[in-house]
């Protein structure tokens, strides 16, 4: 069926502090909405609260007809342990939940419940709503059109990465939902699953259903999204923009440019007029002065001439206050937080960064190897391959994390490694982010360790708490931040824009560009690879490394 998902006079928080609130949307059938914002607005809350999982703290949602299916698919990084390819498919399409309901009807049809005839006809509707009398058998098809590979009863937890990112999106191409709520779905598919994303674009784009998504792919919200809805935290503002993603960043930045200008135009009316206003007090006052020094004199038409022009000067000062009043006051637009990340020099590390001479690694049936590949002085390298090709294998042997099996691997003279997703792992503990930070520098001031911090978005509400309450994107940037506080000349990069918002991803790739020093960068991102200077561009495939 047709729906409408209709949200009005929205406001959520956590805590004492407000993340949005006023906010109203309609999810219309055949819209598709990109929902955008820093990390920390609110876009997986506002999630939630659409799919019913929250309650709002203020206003209220209306789904049109009311027996219509909305769809939550976050992402879920971690398996379910006992759960089959088939009850994952099952799960995830709503289909398991339908079988339960209307199992529990047909049940009370034998108990001769009062209302089970109405109970199983709701239920039996649900269930053929959402796809459930031929899902085993569109399973198979999808499963083996994605080249799953595998059978459907194996459970999830014995599948590689690139399998369980192949049953993820057959997940979402199984579904039958009438609003869809899309939460990062192009996060496992890598740039080798080109045809598994354009599956995923069609998909979306070809939806009768209305659909809201949260992606961090700008090419997949250029590709697909009708609208963009952005909480912005800056200004305290949720913008609604027609067209694509394009056409909203061009919108976006119109309309920051007018704000800006408009504000200008304000303060310098009001600046003008204050100035005019403290002009005319003075030649009151000095007025006044006058007159009372000349109280005595007995030239009467001189002190009434001296009198009516302090008078005035009053009437045109009370005049110019009633100006300044009048003036609708333009509020200053707030700066945006900006990643100011610069990587800290680190003296320059020999000619030879790295090597591998016929190396080997062997993980049960997975062979890497052999391979034999150097990395020099400010290459800047870009590893692509499918999930479960060997890309972490090839990163992890390079800088001697991974023993080899057969081969040699080296790490060249004065080598100073930086590694975002290493870094990230030290902020998962009981200790404080500021605690855990110092740890890892601790020749440098509590007090400068805040400051930088706070250059990368974490200030006073984020040092003093637990590092493991850190949100995925807030242990990305405290990586970051760690990077800039060691200094580094070798930096490497693990699929970096997993968990950073969209401004933060672009102030990162104009971070790169200034960069010295070697990179190497495993990324999905289409976008990334064309805006990042690369030098050298290495595809690993099955194990083998080769350079394109």
């Amino acid at each position: 069926m047709t729906a409408t998902l209709v949200a009005k006079n929205l406001a959520a928080g956590h805590g004492d502090r407000s993340l949005f609130s006023g906010l109203d949307l309609v999810v219309a059938p055949g819209d598709v909405i990109g929902l955008v914002g820093a990390n920390g607005a609110g876009k997986s809350t506002l999630l939630k609260l659409l799919a019913g999982l929250l309650p709002p703290e203020e206003g209220e949602l209306r789904l049109s007809p009311p027996t219509a299916t909305v769809g939550h698919l976050p992402q879920e990084p971690e398996r379910r342990p006992g759960e089959t390819v088939r009850e994952f498919l099952a799960r995830r399409t709503g289909v398991a939940a339908a079988q339960r309901a209307m199992d529990e009807a047909t049940q009370g049809l034998v108990d001769e419940v009062p209302g089970a005839d109405d109970a199983y006809a709701a239920s039996l509707e649900r269930w053929l709503g959402l796809g459930g009398a031929d899902l085993d058998e569109r399973a198979e098809e999808v499963a083996d059109s994605l080249g799953l590979a595998v059978g459907l009863d194996q459970p999830m937890t014995s599948l590689s990465g690139g399998q369980a990112a192949r049953a993820s999106l057959a997940s979402l191409l199984l579904s039958r939902y009438d609003v869809f709520l899309l939460d990062e779905p192009t996060n496992d598919l890598d740039l080798d699953d080109l045809d598994g994303l354009e599956r995923l674009e069609r998909f979306v784009s070809g939806l009768r259903a209305g659909t809201v998504v949260v992606s961090h792919d700008r090419e997949f919200l250029t590709r697909t999204v009708t609208k963009v809805l952005e909480l912005d935290l800056a200004q305290g503002r949720i913008n609604l923009y027609g067209g694509g993603y394009d056409a909203y960043l061009e919108e976006r930045e119109v309309a920051r440019r007018h704000a800006r200008d408009d504000y200008e135009e304000y303060a310098d009316k009001k600046a003008a007029l204050e100035d005019r206003a403290r002009t005319q007090r003075a030649w009151m006052d000095k007025g006044v002065k006058n007159a009372r020094r000349k109280a005595g004199d007995n030239d009467k038409i001189g002190r009434k001439f001296r009198s009516e022009a302090s008078e005035k000067q009053a009437a045109k000062a009370r005049q110019t206050q009633r100006l300044i009043e009048r003036l609708d006051v333009v509020e200053e637009p707030r700066k945006e937080w900006e990643l100011r990340m610069e990587i800290a020099a680190a003296p320059r590390s020999g000619a030879v960064v790295a090597s591998l001479r016929d190396a080997e690694i062997r993980r049960g049936e997975f062979t890497f190897g052999p391979v034999s590949l150097q990395i020099d002085w400010a290459d800047r390298v870009a590893v692509t391959g499918a999930n479960g090709a060997g890309k972490s294998t090839l990163l992890g042997a390079l800088l001697g994390r991974i023993p080899l099996d057969a081969g040699h691997a080296a790490l060249g003279s004065g080598v100073l490694v930086g590694e975002v997703d290493q870094a990230r792992r030290l902020f998962h503990g009981s200790e404080t982010l500021l605690d855990a930070f110092h740890a890892a520098v601790p020749d440098t001031e509590p007090a400068d360790v805040r400051t930088l911090l706070a250059k990368f978005g974490l200030k006073a509400g984020h040092v003093l708490r637990p590092a493991a309450t850190l949100s995925p994107g807030e242990r990305t940037r405290a990586a970051l931040a760690l990077l800039q506080g060691r200094g580094v000349n070798l930096l490497v990069l693990d699929e970096p824009t997993n968990h950073l918002d969209l401004p933060a991803i672009e102030q990162l790739e104009s971070a790169l560009d200034a960069y010295e020093g070697t990179l190497l960068l495993v990324t999905h991102d289409r976008r990334m690879l064309d805006a990042v200077h690369v030098t050298r561009r290495l595809e690993v495939a099955d194990g083998k490394v080769t350079e394109r």
